[in-house]
């Protein structure tokens, strides 16, 4: 089979990229073909046949050029004349889209839908049904759902896009556009890593019938059996949608309890103040595996509609126990009173109370971090062998023969 993986970074940069550089891996493990669709880069690490790429896009520069992004970013016809290079030389049988917002736009699901090829796309935010893609106001900070029940006109009247009016405006006028063309209506399968998000996704009329949820897989770990320390473990990113000033407050709380934060962000400098924490700064790879390993659990306070996390499978896959915010695809990970604790997001005292009991009970830390081991995720060829299925299915209900 071959299979056309698109997604706008090409190069390591976060959950998404994982993502398809390992299911691509694992794909090509098995025997079938895959290319890869997105943006030119200096540290691009995989690629196409054809190399054809749309040029890059940093929202982050001064230059001249960002004076044409507010067109690119509606609809790109650089990136449906360079995926079209891309269809016409390869010739898959699937093309699995991941995040194509702004800087690929979903003009390209029209010249792959010219091409009848079915089109799978993995939700790795909120993307479809959301111009800021997190389902956070921007005006009050808080979750929210205005565009799911509405128009997403709310986006530029909350300035919900890093604050900026005009970014927001932007952001409408594509939400606002792909729902009057249906242009989604155009993807065959809706991948969600959580029973949340499919929930909240299929409000949309466009996208009901469409969603299945796939919990994530975990990429290959290797334990080394390293004994357990005595601290408490954070690490993502340091922000307040990700619970983290709630986190500090509980930790202020809890003098006799150590702490360790990886990661970055705004909330650095605050972290580094309170005394019972250790801020060791932004760790991946086995330094960040480490960590985790020997930490006695890990909490993940989240207030945000948190998709399926990569962080809280990680850590009950290395066997450290997680206790995590009820919230988003999170209470989905962890097996209540087994692998951890769920709390109410954004509770400060049932937080403090839950990892309090957790800190003075050894014997349950114990138990919790082998039930861990125990309980497991399916790992990328599982869960490929899951995805295939779902790809065939979709190949043969394209030549009319079946029902996807």
């Amino acid at each position: 089979m071959k299979i056309l993986m698109v997604n706008k970074f090409l190069y390591p940069n976060g959950g998404s990229e994982t993502y398809i550089f390992e299911l691509g891996k694992e794909l090509t493990r098995q025997g079938h073909q895959v290319e890869y669709f997105g943006m030119e880069h200096e540290n691009r690490i995989v690629g196409n046949h054809a190399e054809s790429y749309t040029s890059n896009m940093d929202f982050h520069t001064g230059k001249l050029q960002k004076l044409m992004y507010p067109f690119k970013i509606i609809y790109s016809c650089e990136a449906r004349k360079k995926i079209r290079a891309v269809l016409r030389d390869f010739k898959p049988d699937i093309v699995h889209l991941n995040n194509f917002n702004y800087q690929l736009t979903p003009s390209i699901i029209y010249e792959i839908k010219a091409h009848k090829i079915p089109i799978v796309f993995t939700a790795h935010d909120y993307q479809l049904v959301c111009p800021n893609h997190m389902m956070i106001n921007g005006r009050t900070g808080k979750n929210c759902e205005k565009c799911l029940s509405g128009s997403s006109m709310q986006c530029t009247k909350d300035c919900c896009i890093h604050g900026s009016r005009i970014k927001s405006m932007l952001g409408t006028m594509e939400n606002m556009l792909y729902r009057c063309i249906k242009a989604y209506k155009k993807i065959d399968l809706i991948i969600c890593p959580s029973r949340f998000m499919e929930g909240k996704l299929s409000r949309d009329k466009r996208l009901q019938g469409k969603c299945v949820t796939m919990h994530n897989f975990i990429p290959a770990l290797h334990r080394t059996g390293q004994e357990k320390k005595e601290y408490v473990l954070y690490f993502g990113r340091y922000s307040k949608e990700k619970g983290v000033h709630t986190l500090l407050s509980v930790c202020r709380k809890l003098s006799e309890v150590s702490f360790v934060f990886a990661g970055k962000g705004e909330l650095q400098e605050e972290i580094r103040k309170v005394p019972n924490i250790e801020e060791v700064g932004f760790k991946q790879g086995e330094e960040l595996y480490s960590l985790i390993e020997q930490a006695a659990f890990a909490v993940y306070p989240s207030e945000w509609y948190e998709n399926g996390p990569f962080s809280v499978m990680e850590a009950q896959a290395l066997g450290t126990p997680v206790i995590g915010a009820d919230i988003g695809g999170i209470p989905e990970l962890i097996v209540q009173g087994k692998t951890g604790e769920v709390f109410e997001s954004g509770n400060g005292d049932t937080l403090q109370k839950k990892i309090e009991d957790l800190w003075k009970d050894k014997e349950k830390q114990q138990k919790y971090a082998e039930n861990c081991l125990e309980h497991g995720f399916d790992n990328c060829e599982e869960y490929c062998k899951k995805l295939l299925d779902k790809y065939k299915k979709l190949m043969i209900n394209e030549k009319g023969a079946v029902s996807a």
